[in-house]
């Protein structure tokens, strides 16, 4: 059989060793007796995480070995998950938009729909045409760093009011090397920039989760940070900020692009000052539900 050990030789000659097979079909049976929805699949990407080895390897080696210290740690991680703690911030990544992003209880954790504000701005703007744009509550920064990793001669600047955020989303920077492209700026919104009139584009994924919603979010939601999902009453305080504040820091025909709640596109409809905005369009998620607006500045 064999073994999978990560620990330097010297330490892992005197450790017994556990087999992986056993060990994941163990923690497929604790993660679906706590109501985990696909408990294999995270038992697997678990086990990926803790031996460092592809999903695929899982499945062709069946009988490697791991280390009793890999096995703990496995455990460990297991236990965690049961819990209801998110996978991603056990691993510490998730992966959008092609990029692997870290994520900490600190940020959300980037979702497939939101990878539709980047397409939307990918569509507006040339690879090769330098722009200026900001991103609203940039979390990870994985909607910033997506942009800029597409567009080489885009400028951004991500803004978040939380600092512990901002850290993570320049170690992302850093990581995918658009840092220098990049200035990260803790703020409410616009309150602390001077960039009037000289934005291309803007993106938000604001916080749009009613206070009703808010009490049946799933455990796993309920754990990432409440200042990125609380939208207030109706879930759209937010969005109503940057519907009346964005157009002052836009070029004219300059562009927001924004994420939006299941039934909430019509009463955004009804929010737009047609004397200052353009519906471009309403884009639909892979559910076929209404999820990001795309709006031109007049």
């Amino acid at each position: 059989m064999r073994a999978i050990n990560n620990e330097p030789k010297a330490e892992s000659d005197h450790e017994t060793s556990a087999l992986i097979v056993t060990a994941l079909s163990e923690a497929a049976r604790t993660l679906e007796a706590n109501g985990i929805s696909e408990p294999r699949l995270d038992a697997g990407l678990l086990m990926s995480h803790v031996i460092g080895r592809d999903r695929g390897f899982l499945v062709a080696h069946p009988e490697a070995l791991m280390t009793e210290r890999q096995l703990k740690q496995f455990e460990e991680f297991t236990d965690r998950r049961a819990q209801g703690e998110p996978l991603q911030y056990i691993t510490g990544h998730q992966e959008f938009f092609k990029l692997d992003f870290e994520v900490t209880p600190d940020v959300l954790i980037p979702r497939p729909e939101t990878e539709l504000i980047v397409e939307s701005a990918l569509r507006l703007f040339q690879i090769d045409t330098p722009f200026m744009f900001a991103d609203i509550g940039t979390g990870s920064g994985c909607l910033a760093i997506s942009i800029l990793n597409e567009c080489r001669k885009a400028r951004a600047i991500a803004i978040d009011t939380s600092e512990q955020a901002l850290r993570v989303a320049q170690r992302n920077a850093e990581r995918h090397r658009v840092a220098d492209r990049l200035r990260l700026i803790q703020s409410d919104l616009f309150d602390a920039i001077s960039v009037n009139d000289t934005l291309d584009l803007i993106v938000s994924n604001p916080p749009y989760v009613s206070e009703g919603e808010m009490k049946t979010l799933q455990r796993e939601v309920q754990r990432e940070p409440r200042s990125a999902l609380a939208g207030g009453n109706d879930g759209l305080a937010l969005i109503r900020r940057l519907l009346l504040n964005a157009p002052g820091y836009l070029k004219r025909e300059g562009y927001l692009i924004f994420e939006f709640g299941i039934n909430q596109d019509v009463t955004i409809r009804d929010l737009l000052d047609r004397e200052v905005w353009k519906l471009i369009e309403i884009r639909n998620d892979l559910q076929q539900i209404p999820r990001t607006l795309v709006l031109q500045k007049k």
